[in-house]
Protein backbone atom coordinates (compact mmCIF):
# COMPACT_ATOMS: atom_id res chain seq x y z
CA UNK A 1 0.00 0.00 0.00
CA UNK A 2 1.54 3.45 -1.08
CA UNK A 3 1.87 5.71 1.66
CA UNK A 4 0.12 9.03 2.35
CA UNK A 5 1.13 12.36 0.48
CA UNK A 6 3.55 14.19 2.71
CA UNK A 7 1.94 17.67 2.24
CA UNK A 8 -0.33 19.50 0.23
CA UNK A 9 0.94 20.48 -2.95
CA UNK A 10 0.46 24.30 -4.15
CA UNK A 11 -3.11 24.94 -5.78
CA UNK A 12 -3.37 25.28 -9.02
CA UNK A 13 -5.42 28.68 -10.36
CA UNK A 14 -7.84 27.94 -12.72
CA UNK A 15 -9.03 31.70 -13.43
CA UNK A 16 -11.13 32.02 -16.95
CA UNK A 17 -8.33 32.70 -19.98
CA UNK A 18 -8.07 35.57 -21.16
CA UNK A 19 -7.30 35.10 -24.76
CA UNK A 20 -10.43 33.62 -25.16
CA UNK A 21 -12.46 35.24 -22.89
CA UNK A 22 -13.10 38.03 -25.35
CA UNK A 23 -13.90 35.66 -28.16
CA UNK A 24 -16.69 34.25 -29.35
CA UNK A 25 -17.65 30.75 -31.23
CA UNK A 26 -16.73 27.50 -30.22
CA UNK A 27 -13.37 27.85 -29.18
CA UNK A 28 -14.00 30.00 -26.79
CA UNK A 29 -16.64 27.14 -25.72
CA UNK A 30 -14.54 24.30 -25.42
CA UNK A 31 -11.63 26.75 -23.23
CA UNK A 32 -14.28 27.30 -20.89
CA UNK A 33 -15.10 23.32 -20.59
CA UNK A 34 -11.58 22.86 -19.86
CA UNK A 35 -11.40 24.96 -17.44
CA UNK A 36 -14.65 24.16 -15.49
CA UNK A 37 -12.76 20.49 -16.00
CA UNK A 38 -9.76 22.16 -14.09
CA UNK A 39 -10.01 20.40 -11.01
CA UNK A 40 -11.74 16.86 -11.69
CA UNK A 41 -8.85 16.51 -14.20
CA UNK A 42 -6.04 17.43 -11.32
CA UNK A 43 -7.53 14.74 -9.87
CA UNK A 44 -7.93 12.31 -12.23
CA UNK A 45 -4.14 13.02 -13.18
CA UNK A 46 -3.23 13.10 -9.56
CA UNK A 47 -4.76 9.69 -9.19
CA UNK A 48 -2.93 7.99 -11.94
CA UNK A 49 0.56 9.67 -10.80
CA UNK A 50 -0.13 7.73 -7.02
CA UNK A 51 -1.10 4.35 -9.24
CA UNK A 52 1.74 4.74 -11.09
CA UNK A 53 1.54 1.23 -13.35
CA UNK A 54 3.69 -0.20 -15.85
CA UNK A 55 3.40 -1.10 -19.60
CA UNK A 56 -0.03 -3.63 -20.03
CA UNK A 57 -0.38 -3.49 -16.19
CA UNK A 58 -2.86 0.25 -16.25
CA UNK A 59 -5.60 -1.59 -14.58
CA UNK A 60 -6.66 1.02 -12.53
CA UNK A 61 -5.26 3.62 -14.40
CA UNK A 62 -6.81 3.04 -17.33
CA UNK A 63 -10.26 2.17 -15.11
CA UNK A 64 -10.00 6.38 -13.36
CA UNK A 65 -9.49 7.54 -17.29
CA UNK A 66 -12.68 5.31 -18.67
CA UNK A 67 -14.93 6.11 -15.93
CA UNK A 68 -14.68 9.98 -16.35
CA UNK A 69 -15.40 9.48 -19.86
CA UNK A 70 -18.56 7.52 -19.01
CA UNK A 71 -19.74 9.95 -16.48
CA UNK A 72 -19.30 12.74 -19.10
CA UNK A 73 -21.56 10.76 -21.39
CA UNK A 74 -18.89 8.61 -23.66
CA UNK A 75 -19.87 5.16 -25.00
CA UNK A 76 -16.51 3.28 -23.91
CA UNK A 77 -15.28 0.22 -25.40
CA UNK A 78 -12.45 -1.62 -23.13
CA UNK A 79 -10.05 -4.61 -23.45
CA UNK A 80 -9.27 -2.99 -27.45
CA UNK A 81 -6.96 -4.85 -29.57
CA UNK A 82 -6.54 -7.82 -27.02
CA UNK A 83 -5.00 -5.62 -24.28
CA UNK A 84 -6.99 -5.00 -21.06
CA UNK A 85 -5.67 -1.54 -20.46
CA UNK A 86 -6.59 -0.09 -24.23
CA UNK A 87 -9.95 1.20 -24.12
CA UNK A 88 -12.30 3.80 -26.76
CA UNK A 89 -13.84 6.34 -25.42
CA UNK A 90 -16.81 7.66 -28.08
CA UNK A 91 -19.24 10.34 -29.13
CA UNK A 92 -20.82 11.23 -31.90
CA UNK A 93 -22.19 10.00 -35.20
CA UNK A 94 -20.76 10.57 -38.62
CA UNK A 95 -18.23 12.82 -40.25
CA UNK A 96 -15.85 13.94 -39.38
CA UNK A 97 -13.83 11.62 -37.01
CA UNK A 98 -11.25 13.28 -34.71
CA UNK A 99 -9.22 11.07 -32.17
CA UNK A 100 -7.47 12.36 -29.21
CA UNK A 101 -5.04 10.04 -27.31
CA UNK A 102 -4.08 9.72 -24.01
CA UNK A 103 -1.18 7.62 -22.67
CA UNK A 104 -1.13 6.45 -18.53
CA UNK A 105 1.73 4.13 -18.25
CA UNK A 106 4.62 4.46 -15.89
CA UNK A 107 8.67 3.86 -15.65
CA UNK A 108 9.49 0.79 -12.75
CA UNK A 109 11.72 2.09 -10.84
CA UNK A 110 11.08 5.64 -10.89
CA UNK A 111 8.90 6.03 -7.36
CA UNK A 112 9.34 10.27 -5.95
CA UNK A 113 7.84 12.08 -3.61
CA UNK A 114 6.76 15.80 -4.85
CA UNK A 115 9.65 16.83 -3.61
CA UNK A 116 12.93 18.74 -4.96
CA UNK A 117 15.06 16.08 -3.39
CA UNK A 118 15.29 11.93 -4.75
CA UNK A 119 13.29 10.52 -2.06
CA UNK A 120 11.36 7.48 -3.15
CA UNK A 121 6.81 7.61 -2.72
CA UNK A 122 7.16 3.87 -2.57
CA UNK A 123 10.46 2.40 -2.12
CA UNK A 124 11.06 0.07 -5.62
CA UNK A 125 7.60 0.80 -7.22
CA UNK A 126 7.12 2.90 -10.64
CA UNK A 127 6.74 6.04 -11.37
CA UNK A 128 5.90 8.63 -13.58
CA UNK A 129 9.27 9.67 -14.90
CA UNK A 130 7.52 10.68 -18.46
CA UNK A 131 4.85 12.68 -17.21
CA UNK A 132 1.53 10.32 -18.38
CA UNK A 133 -0.73 10.79 -15.62
CA UNK A 134 -0.86 14.92 -17.21
CA UNK A 135 -0.53 13.31 -20.58
CA UNK A 136 -4.04 10.85 -20.34
CA UNK A 137 -5.89 13.73 -17.99
CA UNK A 138 -5.32 16.47 -20.48
CA UNK A 139 -6.35 14.86 -23.81
CA UNK A 140 -9.44 13.62 -22.06
CA UNK A 141 -10.57 16.90 -20.52
CA UNK A 142 -9.99 18.29 -24.51
CA UNK A 143 -12.68 15.34 -26.00
CA UNK A 144 -15.05 16.11 -22.89
CA UNK A 145 -15.11 19.85 -24.03
CA UNK A 146 -15.63 18.48 -27.83
CA UNK A 147 -18.13 16.13 -26.64
CA UNK A 148 -20.58 18.58 -24.69
CA UNK A 149 -20.41 20.61 -27.79
CA UNK A 150 -21.76 17.94 -30.39
CA UNK A 151 -24.01 17.22 -27.90
CA UNK A 152 -25.22 21.04 -28.14
CA UNK A 153 -25.87 20.62 -31.36
CA UNK A 154 -22.62 23.28 -32.12
CA UNK A 155 -20.37 20.77 -34.04
CA UNK A 156 -20.95 18.07 -36.08
CA UNK A 157 -19.06 14.38 -36.44
CA UNK A 158 -17.41 12.37 -33.73
CA UNK A 159 -15.10 12.77 -31.25
CA UNK A 160 -13.20 9.56 -29.59
CA UNK A 161 -10.75 9.35 -27.35
CA UNK A 162 -7.95 6.64 -27.69
CA UNK A 163 -7.04 5.60 -24.43
CA UNK A 164 -3.68 4.16 -25.42
CA UNK A 165 -1.12 1.81 -23.04
CA UNK A 166 2.46 0.50 -22.79
CA UNK A 167 4.32 3.46 -24.89
CA UNK A 168 7.19 2.65 -22.75
CA UNK A 169 7.87 -0.87 -24.15
CA UNK A 170 5.98 -2.82 -26.61
CA UNK A 171 4.07 0.21 -28.69
CA UNK A 172 0.40 -0.22 -27.57
CA UNK A 173 -0.88 2.07 -30.45
CA UNK A 174 0.83 -0.25 -33.12
CA UNK A 175 -1.71 -3.17 -31.85
CA UNK A 176 -4.35 -0.96 -32.06
CA UNK A 177 -2.96 0.12 -36.06
CA UNK A 178 -2.95 -3.57 -36.35
CA UNK A 179 -6.45 -3.89 -35.76
CA UNK A 180 -7.67 -0.83 -37.59
CA UNK A 181 -8.42 1.30 -34.59
CA UNK A 182 -7.49 4.09 -36.94
CA UNK A 183 -9.35 3.13 -40.47
CA UNK A 184 -11.48 5.57 -40.45
CA UNK A 185 -10.02 8.68 -38.16
CA UNK A 186 -9.86 11.77 -40.55
CA UNK A 187 -6.75 13.42 -37.91
CA UNK A 188 -5.45 12.24 -34.40
CA UNK A 189 -4.44 15.33 -32.24
CA UNK A 190 -1.78 14.37 -29.22
CA UNK A 191 0.49 15.91 -26.98
CA UNK A 192 3.54 15.01 -24.47
CA UNK A 193 4.79 16.85 -21.42
CA UNK A 194 8.43 17.91 -21.71
CA UNK A 195 10.54 21.00 -20.11
CA UNK A 196 9.60 23.39 -23.07
CA UNK A 197 6.62 24.23 -25.34
CA UNK A 198 6.29 23.78 -29.18
CA UNK A 199 4.59 22.10 -32.14
CA UNK A 200 6.51 19.50 -33.08
CA UNK A 201 8.77 20.24 -35.66
CA UNK A 202 11.39 17.60 -34.70
CA UNK A 203 9.69 14.20 -35.04
CA UNK A 204 11.24 10.75 -33.31
CA UNK A 205 13.40 8.20 -34.16
CA UNK A 206 12.63 5.01 -35.39
CA UNK A 207 14.05 1.87 -33.53
CA UNK A 208 13.66 -2.36 -33.01
CA UNK A 209 13.44 -3.52 -29.81
CA UNK A 210 14.42 -7.19 -30.11
CA UNK A 211 15.73 -10.13 -27.40
CA UNK A 212 18.95 -12.25 -27.95
CA UNK A 213 18.84 -15.50 -26.59
CA UNK A 214 21.92 -17.45 -25.81
CA UNK A 215 21.63 -21.25 -24.76
CA UNK A 216 24.63 -23.27 -23.88
CA UNK A 217 25.48 -26.45 -21.83
CA UNK A 218 26.01 -25.76 -17.56
CA UNK A 219 28.75 -27.21 -15.78
CA UNK A 220 30.60 -26.85 -12.81
CA UNK A 221 32.87 -23.93 -12.96
CA UNK A 222 35.63 -25.11 -10.66
CA UNK A 223 34.87 -29.24 -10.89
CA UNK A 224 34.92 -29.73 -14.92
CA UNK A 225 34.23 -26.13 -16.51
CA UNK A 226 35.96 -27.57 -19.57
CA UNK A 227 32.28 -29.81 -20.33
CA UNK A 228 30.41 -26.15 -19.96
CA UNK A 229 29.44 -23.96 -23.06
CA UNK A 230 28.78 -21.00 -21.15
CA UNK A 231 25.76 -18.75 -22.65
CA UNK A 232 27.31 -15.35 -20.97
CA UNK A 233 30.17 -15.86 -22.53
CA UNK A 234 28.09 -15.47 -25.91
CA UNK A 235 26.28 -12.30 -24.23
CA UNK A 236 29.50 -10.58 -23.30
CA UNK A 237 31.01 -11.49 -26.94
CA UNK A 238 27.85 -9.81 -28.39
CA UNK A 239 28.20 -6.85 -26.29
CA UNK A 240 31.48 -6.76 -27.01
CA UNK A 241 30.73 -6.42 -30.93
CA UNK A 242 28.21 -4.03 -30.56
CA UNK A 243 30.54 -1.60 -28.73
CA UNK A 244 33.34 -1.95 -31.34
CA UNK A 245 29.82 -1.42 -34.29
CA UNK A 246 29.64 1.89 -33.16
CA UNK A 247 32.76 3.50 -34.73
CA UNK A 248 31.38 2.10 -37.83
CA UNK A 249 27.66 3.89 -37.76
CA UNK A 250 26.38 7.03 -38.81
CA UNK A 251 26.34 9.74 -35.82
CA UNK A 252 22.96 9.63 -36.14
CA UNK A 253 22.57 5.80 -34.86
CA UNK A 254 22.03 4.86 -31.14
CA UNK A 255 22.47 1.18 -29.66
CA UNK A 256 21.49 0.56 -26.23
CA UNK A 257 21.40 -3.05 -24.33
CA UNK A 258 20.68 -4.14 -21.03
CA UNK A 259 21.45 -8.11 -19.54
CA UNK A 260 18.47 -9.28 -18.31
CA UNK A 261 19.78 -12.90 -17.44
CA UNK A 262 23.34 -14.27 -17.27
CA UNK A 263 23.40 -16.83 -14.38
CA UNK A 264 22.69 -17.09 -11.03
CA UNK A 265 25.54 -17.71 -8.87
CA UNK A 266 29.60 -17.71 -10.08
CA UNK A 267 30.58 -21.32 -9.68
CA UNK A 268 27.80 -22.76 -12.17
CA UNK A 269 28.78 -22.05 -16.19
CA UNK A 270 25.28 -20.50 -17.05
CA UNK A 271 23.41 -22.36 -19.38
CA UNK A 272 20.99 -19.38 -20.59
CA UNK A 273 21.04 -16.11 -21.05
CA UNK A 274 18.91 -12.97 -22.65
CA UNK A 275 19.49 -9.57 -23.53
CA UNK A 276 16.88 -6.99 -24.51
CA UNK A 277 18.95 -4.39 -27.50
CA UNK A 278 17.34 -1.47 -28.86
CA UNK A 279 18.45 -0.41 -32.48
CA UNK A 280 17.63 3.60 -33.38
CA UNK A 281 18.42 5.92 -36.28
CA UNK A 282 16.65 8.71 -37.22
CA UNK A 283 14.56 7.07 -40.21
CA UNK A 284 13.24 3.88 -40.37
CA UNK A 285 15.49 2.97 -43.71
CA UNK A 286 18.91 3.44 -41.33
CA UNK A 287 17.62 1.39 -38.75
CA UNK A 288 17.42 -1.86 -41.18
CA UNK A 289 21.04 -2.53 -42.13
CA UNK A 290 22.14 -1.71 -38.42
CA UNK A 291 19.85 -4.81 -37.47
CA UNK A 292 21.30 -6.55 -40.34
CA UNK A 293 24.64 -6.18 -38.92
CA UNK A 294 24.16 -6.46 -35.30
CA UNK A 295 22.42 -10.00 -36.01
CA UNK A 296 25.46 -10.93 -37.87
CA UNK A 297 26.93 -10.42 -34.39
CA UNK A 298 24.41 -12.44 -32.12
CA UNK A 299 25.49 -15.31 -34.71
CA UNK A 300 29.16 -14.76 -34.51
CA UNK A 301 29.05 -14.58 -30.59
CA UNK A 302 26.84 -17.67 -30.59
CA UNK A 303 30.04 -19.31 -32.29
CA UNK A 304 32.36 -17.98 -30.27
CA UNK A 305 30.74 -19.32 -27.40
CA UNK A 306 29.63 -22.68 -28.87
CA UNK A 307 26.21 -22.15 -28.09
CA UNK A 308 22.74 -21.63 -29.56
CA UNK A 309 21.08 -18.07 -30.16
CA UNK A 310 17.42 -16.98 -31.31
CA UNK A 311 16.30 -13.79 -32.23
CA UNK A 312 12.89 -12.13 -31.09
CA UNK A 313 11.43 -9.27 -32.28
CA UNK A 314 9.18 -7.35 -29.26
CA UNK A 315 8.14 -4.23 -31.37
CA UNK A 316 9.65 -1.31 -33.33
CA UNK A 317 8.64 2.05 -33.78
CA UNK A 318 8.74 4.44 -36.66
CA UNK A 319 9.71 8.17 -37.05
CA UNK A 320 7.57 10.72 -37.09
CA UNK A 321 5.40 12.23 -40.55
CA UNK A 322 5.16 15.55 -39.37
CA UNK A 323 2.95 17.65 -41.84
CA UNK A 324 3.76 21.39 -42.14
CA UNK A 325 -0.24 22.29 -42.28
CA UNK A 326 -0.86 20.36 -38.63
CA UNK A 327 2.12 22.27 -37.23
CA UNK A 328 0.76 25.65 -38.42
CA UNK A 329 -2.91 24.60 -37.28
CA UNK A 330 -1.17 23.62 -33.63
CA UNK A 331 0.69 27.05 -33.83
CA UNK A 332 -1.75 29.25 -34.23
CA UNK A 333 -3.99 27.97 -31.13
CA UNK A 334 -1.35 27.30 -29.07
CA UNK A 335 -0.23 31.02 -29.64
CA UNK A 336 -3.30 32.15 -29.18
CA UNK A 337 -3.62 31.18 -25.75
CA UNK A 338 -1.55 32.96 -22.82
CA UNK A 339 1.21 31.73 -21.22
CA UNK A 340 1.32 29.97 -18.54
CA UNK A 341 2.71 31.85 -15.36
CA UNK A 342 3.98 30.65 -12.58
CA UNK A 343 4.16 31.52 -8.56
CA UNK A 344 7.78 32.47 -7.15
CA UNK A 345 7.16 29.44 -5.16
CA UNK A 346 6.48 27.38 -8.16
CA UNK A 347 9.67 28.82 -9.92
CA UNK A 348 11.67 28.42 -6.22
CA UNK A 349 11.27 24.56 -7.03
CA UNK A 350 11.85 24.23 -10.24
CA UNK A 351 15.31 25.89 -9.16
CA UNK A 352 15.67 23.34 -6.63
CA UNK A 353 15.45 20.49 -8.94
CA UNK A 354 17.63 21.87 -11.73
CA UNK A 355 20.14 22.36 -8.78
CA UNK A 356 19.84 18.94 -7.45
CA UNK A 357 20.39 17.19 -10.56
CA UNK A 358 23.37 19.87 -11.86
CA UNK A 359 21.81 21.81 -14.32
CA UNK A 360 21.45 25.94 -14.68
CA UNK A 361 19.43 27.46 -12.17
CA UNK A 362 16.70 28.77 -14.87
CA UNK A 363 13.31 27.11 -13.77
CA UNK A 364 10.52 27.31 -15.81
CA UNK A 365 10.65 27.60 -19.55
CA UNK A 366 7.09 27.22 -21.00
CA UNK A 367 7.24 30.32 -23.26
CA UNK A 368 5.91 29.29 -27.06
CA UNK A 369 8.98 28.76 -29.49
CA UNK A 370 8.20 30.05 -33.01
CA UNK A 371 7.73 27.25 -35.51
CA UNK A 372 11.32 25.97 -37.07
CA UNK A 373 12.01 23.65 -39.92
CA UNK A 374 11.14 20.38 -39.52
CA UNK A 375 14.48 18.54 -38.70
CA UNK A 376 16.04 16.19 -40.64
CA UNK A 377 17.15 13.89 -38.15
CA UNK A 378 15.35 13.83 -34.90
CA UNK A 379 17.88 14.31 -31.96
CA UNK A 380 15.22 12.58 -29.56
CA UNK A 381 13.65 9.12 -27.99
CA UNK A 382 11.00 6.95 -30.08
CA UNK A 383 7.75 6.58 -29.42
CA UNK A 384 4.59 4.77 -31.41
CA UNK A 385 3.09 8.11 -31.96
CA UNK A 386 5.58 7.17 -35.07
CA UNK A 387 3.48 4.58 -36.32
CA UNK A 388 0.11 6.18 -36.31
CA UNK A 389 1.59 9.33 -38.00
CA UNK A 390 1.80 6.93 -42.00
CA UNK A 391 -1.57 5.75 -41.11
CA UNK A 392 -3.41 8.78 -40.42
CA UNK A 393 -2.94 12.67 -40.17
CA UNK A 394 -1.50 13.17 -37.01
CA UNK A 395 -0.99 16.65 -35.12
CA UNK A 396 1.57 16.26 -32.06
CA UNK A 397 2.77 19.45 -30.01
CA UNK A 398 4.85 19.32 -26.62
CA UNK A 399 4.38 21.59 -23.22
CA UNK A 400 6.14 22.18 -20.45
CA UNK A 401 5.17 20.34 -17.13
CA UNK A 402 8.76 20.08 -16.09
CA UNK A 403 11.48 22.54 -14.95
CA UNK A 404 14.08 23.53 -18.54
CA UNK A 405 17.06 20.68 -18.86
CA UNK A 406 16.05 18.10 -15.95
CA UNK A 407 16.61 14.54 -16.58
CA UNK A 408 13.65 13.04 -18.54
CA UNK A 409 12.54 9.64 -17.36
CA UNK A 410 13.67 10.35 -14.12
CA UNK A 411 12.85 11.72 -10.39
CA UNK A 412 12.58 14.93 -11.24
CA UNK A 413 9.82 14.51 -13.91
CA UNK A 414 7.96 12.43 -11.60
CA UNK A 415 8.18 15.04 -8.35
CA UNK A 416 6.79 17.89 -11.63
CA UNK A 417 4.33 15.35 -12.19
CA UNK A 418 2.58 15.56 -9.06
CA UNK A 419 3.23 19.60 -8.95
CA UNK A 420 1.36 22.77 -9.97
CA UNK A 421 3.57 23.12 -12.43
CA UNK A 422 2.82 20.02 -14.21
CA UNK A 423 -0.83 20.47 -13.72
CA UNK A 424 -0.37 24.15 -15.03
CA UNK A 425 1.24 22.37 -18.10
CA UNK A 426 -1.19 19.82 -18.56
CA UNK A 427 -4.46 22.52 -18.22
CA UNK A 428 -2.66 24.93 -21.17
CA UNK A 429 -1.92 21.26 -23.58
CA UNK A 430 -6.05 20.33 -22.90
CA UNK A 431 -7.02 23.79 -24.00
CA UNK A 432 -4.52 23.86 -27.09
CA UNK A 433 -5.96 20.30 -28.16
CA UNK A 434 -9.69 21.33 -27.68
CA UNK A 435 -9.25 24.49 -29.58
CA UNK A 436 -7.75 22.68 -32.48
CA UNK A 437 -10.33 19.98 -32.20
CA UNK A 438 -12.80 22.82 -33.07
CA UNK A 439 -10.81 23.89 -36.45
CA UNK A 440 -10.50 20.38 -37.06
CA UNK A 441 -14.37 19.75 -36.92
CA UNK A 442 -15.51 22.69 -38.47
CA UNK A 443 -12.91 23.74 -41.17
CA UNK A 444 -13.02 21.28 -44.06
CA UNK A 445 -10.78 23.04 -46.13
CA UNK A 446 -8.10 22.94 -43.17
CA UNK A 447 -8.95 18.91 -42.48
CA UNK A 448 -8.95 18.67 -46.73
CA UNK A 449 -5.03 20.74 -46.91
CA UNK A 450 -3.72 18.20 -44.05
CA UNK A 451 -5.33 15.35 -45.42
CA UNK A 452 -3.64 16.16 -49.05
CA UNK A 453 -0.28 16.95 -47.72
CA UNK A 454 -0.36 13.47 -45.85
CA UNK A 455 -1.30 11.31 -48.85
CA UNK A 456 1.48 13.34 -50.63
CA UNK A 457 3.95 12.10 -47.92
CA UNK A 458 3.04 8.58 -47.89
CA UNK A 459 2.40 8.30 -51.20
CA UNK A 460 4.54 5.20 -52.80
CA UNK A 461 5.26 4.19 -49.08
CA UNK A 462 3.86 1.04 -47.76
CA UNK A 463 4.00 0.64 -43.75
CA UNK A 464 4.47 -2.22 -42.05
CA UNK A 465 4.39 -2.81 -38.00
CA UNK A 466 7.19 -4.59 -36.84
CA UNK A 467 4.86 -6.46 -33.45
CA UNK A 468 5.03 -10.03 -33.76
CA UNK A 469 1.99 -12.02 -35.22
CA UNK A 470 -0.42 -13.48 -32.10
CA UNK A 471 -1.74 -11.37 -28.99
CA UNK A 472 -0.17 -8.90 -27.35
CA UNK A 473 2.49 -9.82 -24.57
CA UNK A 474 -0.11 -9.57 -21.39
CA UNK A 475 1.35 -10.07 -18.37
CA UNK A 476 0.86 -13.06 -16.36
CA UNK A 477 0.75 -11.61 -13.02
Amino acid sequence: MRPALPFLVVAITLAVTPGFAQSSGQKASAIASVERQGPELVGLSDRVWEIAETALRETRSAEVLAAYAEKHGFTVQRGVAGMPTAFLASYGTGSPIIAIMGEYDALPGLSQKPTATKEAFAPGAAGQGCGHNLFGAASLGAAVAIKELIASGSLKGTVRFLGTPAEESIGGKIYMIREGVFKDVDAVLVWHPLDETYADYEGAQANIQFFVEFKGRTAHAAGDPWNGRSAADAVEAFTHGINLLREHVKPTVRMHYTVQKAGDVPNVVPDYARILTWVRDSRRDGVDPVFARVKEIAEGAALIAGVEHAITIQTGYSDMNILTKGLELLQSNLAALPPITYTDEEQAFAKALQKATGKEEKGMSAALKPLEPIMKDPQGGSTDVGDVSWVVPTLHFYVATAPFEVPWHAWPVVASSRMSIGHKGMMFAAKGLAATAVDLFEKPDARAAIRKQFDEQTKGKTYKWLVPDGPPPIPSN
